[in-house]
């Protein structure tokens, strides 16, 4: 198992409001932010001394989460993810969004915990 296995590996804020967002946590955290072009509009990613340390991504840009409220969303590292998608299960959790793969990012699945929190895992690609 990697050393990483467990950590929160990245978080990410959802929001409908980036301006605003980038504004308060460059005044409050320090953060510069850089635009990144994806699919469903721009991430932006947040750095801190020169290393990425968060994402902000508009909720309006994503379909399906007209009635979700912002919120900050969290992936965590795990060496296997089929077996972390097995024990999900087992433990009487769930899957909202089977594995997927971004180039040089990783393999990432959303899932839903026993208590029915949403999470992200995923083997990183420094991992795997």
């Amino acid at each position: 198992m990697s050393q990483d296995h467990g950590k929160v590996w990245w978080t990410e804020l959802m929001t409908r409001d980036v301006p605003g967002a980038l504004a308060y946590y460059k005044a409050v955290c320090g953060w510069y932010f850089e635009p990144m072009p994806m699919g469903a509009g721009v991430y932006q990613v947040g750095f801190r001394a020169g290393q990425p340390v968060v994402g902000v991504m508009d909720l309006g840009d994503l379909p399906g989460m007209e009635d979700v409220p912002p919120h900050w969303f969290s992936y965590f590292a795990v060496s296997d993810l089929p077996r972390a998608l097995e024990q999900t299960r087992a433990q009487g959790g769930g899957v909202i969004r089977e594995p997927f793969r971004i180039e040089g990012v990783g393999q990432i699945a959303i899932l839903r915990d026993p208590t029915g929190a949403a999470l992200g895992s995923m083997t990183p690609a420094r991992m795997g």
